[in-house]
């Protein structure tokens, strides 16, 4: 018997699809299912058990095999993909759902069908409103982090989705990411800071921009010159003082592009691919961003759902991850998407008051060390929808998506992501923040032993300390015959004790 196969991987023997899978699968949807489900012939201890790519329930967990079973199995038991939520209630017939709703108007599901039939597709069914009952809330909060939400009085629903119909990222309340939120990681900045004098930490953060801002472009493979980093690193100071709009976008962009003579500015008018070129040239993508007539549409509802997301009081973190990782899979520029990707990280932190005032946390440095990681994670949510991105190849060696495709770049599951950056800033509070001001204490303790013992210039006193400890205490016979050879060999070996001193204290 041959191999049964959804999405490239092989369904479990003795099981059959069930969920998103099965829907997914009878209609074609042009959507990647991320945990597909099945169900067993048989009974299974614990009643679920993961084989493969499949999360396998216990026979007792057959829906049945009508198209609403299976949309409600779904919505019951299956992470929430409003991505192909919405592609498989395009695809059902609309008498169809008009008939299921109205067989249960008060039902949860059937009402949580309803809801999101009319509202993702900005329509109406021939449904009068749900008779007076209970309100239930779209998603469950003890399940996922949610907005507020807005009554919907017409299905009795609280509609409590991040963001808006145009762009609404989910994010899962996993064990990781409950742990994260509890430990409050923010308060162990102030308590850093506040044993350390305000000038101490003046100079940590000109350290830590310098790093984030050498960081974000290594990151795209780039050397660029002192002189843009330091224009980059003005700009990032100035995160959270500006709302994200078009405007800015653009405007940050042209500090980003010193020359712009080859880039067009602004939101791009062509394609955009991320990937590699074959011998001639040619595309080989590997990830396609949004169609150019999608951008507008998409990137003012990214900028909204910043504004949104804060007045939800969404946990700073999760939403800085929603709002810089929405806009890098849209990817709305021709060049430099990725550093603004990581400015708008800068952006929600220090809006939202997470990032003291004037202190700019490197996470661009804790991602470059996490590099693999972090491409990992793009991929993941990449890689997959290349499979619903049909193009071509134009005449300038670029691409042009053939397809709808603007759903792809509106929702999508932000979990990963958000779990990625929470570890990259507990990273830079926990150990960056900290280390920083250890050795810039260290390091004023050793410049005013050196001083104490011969009168030098400071430059000199520095690249004494910056040898010496590279060359594991001891100054390089090659800078004792040259710079320093005017020392004696009691003040070299003082000033090797006294570095080696000053930079054995704890924190």
């Amino acid at each position: 018997m041959a191999d049964r196969i959804f999405q490239d991987e092989r369904i479990p023997e003795g099981t059959s699809p069930a969920g998103y899978s099965r829907l997914v699968d009878k209609y074609a949807v042009q959507s990647h299912v991320r945990s597909p489900s099945c169900v067993s012939g048989r009974h299974i201890l614990g009643n679920t058990a993961v084989e493969g790519a499949f999360k396998v329930f216990d026979k007792r967990y057959w829906p049945g095999d009508g198209d609403f079973d299976h949309l409600v199995f779904a919505l019951k038991h299956e992470d929430f993909d409003l991505l192909s939520l919405k592609r498989i209630l395009d695809s059902l017939p609309r008498r169809a759902i008009e008939k299921y709703v109205l067989s249960s108007p008060t039902g949860i599901y059937a009402r949580k069908i309803w809801f999101l039939y009319e509202w993702l597709g900005e329509t109406r069914l021939k449904i009068p409103d749900c008779p007076k009952c209970l309100t239930i809330p779209l998603l469950d909060p003890e399940n996922y982090f949610t907005g507020r939400g807005v009554y919907s009085k017409r299905h009795r629903i609280m509609n409590n989705l991040l963001g808006s119909r145009l762009f609404s990222p989910t994010i899962r309340r996993t064990p990781l990411l409950e742990k994260f939120v509890r430990s409050a990681i923010r308060d162990k900045v102030d308590a850093v800071i506040g044993k350390v004098s305000r000038s101490l930490v003046s100079r940590a953060a000109s350290f830590m921009l310098l790093a984030d801002s050498k960081a974000s472009f290594a990151i795209e493979g780039e050397r660029v010159s002192a002189n843009r980093i330091e224009r980059w690193g003005k700009a990032v100071l100035q995160a959270g003082k500006f709302p994200v709009t078009k405007e800015e976008i653009v405007r940050l962009q042209k500090i980003i592009i010193e020359d712009s003579r080859f880039t067009h500015m602004g939101m791009r008018k062509e394609g955009v691919f991320l990937g590699e070129r074959d011998a001639e040239n040619n595309p080989l993508p590997e990830f396609i961003g949004a169609r150019s007539d999608d951008l507008d549409p998409l990137v003012e509802a990214i900028a909204a759902a910043d504004s949104a997301l804060s007045a939800d009081g969404l946990d700073p973190v999760l939403h800085a991850a929603a709002v810089a990782f929405g806009f890098v899979y849209v990817h709305p520029l021709e060049d430099g998407n990725g550093r603004l990707h990581r400015y708008l990280l800068h952006h929600v932190l220090a809006d939202r008051k997470f990032s003291p005032p004037g202190l700019v946390f490197p996470i661009s440095s804790s991602m470059l060390k996490s590099i693999d990681e972090y491409r990992q994670v793009l991929r993941r949510h990449s890689l997959p929808l290349m499979n619903f991105i049909r193009w071509e190849n134009t005449g300038n060696k670029n691409v042009k998506v053939l397809n709808d495709t603007r759903d792809l770049y509106s929702y999508f599951d932000c979990t990963e992501e958000c779990e990625f950056l929470y570890s990259c800033i507990t990273e830079t509070i926990e150990k960056d923040l900290p280390d920083e001001l250890n050795y810039l204490k260290c390091h004023d303790k050793a410049m005013a032993g050196i001083n104490s013992l011969v009168d030098i210039p400071d430059n000199m006193a520095k690249s004494l300390i910056l040898f010496i400890r590279q060359n594991n205490g001891v100054l390089p016979k090659k800078r004792r015959r040259k710079e320093f050879a005017e020392l004696t060999d009691e003040e070299v070996d003082r000033i090797e004790r006294t570095i080696k001193e000053a930079f054995s204290r704890t924190r």
